[in-house]
């Protein structure tokens, strides 16, 4: 499962880079993933959203009981 979380996460990062920002993996802890959020994006009012509306929603097409957590 760790393999498909990282490759979900590159799938993910060129559309945040498109914007300015980016996400970096920083660990999964079995079933939560912890990311920063960096660029535009670590400091964008929508970051919330951008967490849990898009990568969180999009790692659980892995596994629907991953959550995600920023990292600061």
């Amino acid at each position: 499962m760790e393999d498909k979380i990282k490759a979900k996460i590159e799938e993910l990062r060129s559309g945040l880079q498109a914007d300015g920002g980016d996400v970096e993996l920083v660990k999964i802890d079995g079933k939560v993933v912890h990311v920063k959020l960096v660029g535009h994006c670590g400091s964008c009012p929508f970051a919330m959203m951008t967490l849990k509306q898009g990568i969180e929603a999009a790692l659980q097409e892995i596994d629907p009981e991953i959550t995600v957590e920023r990292v600061m």
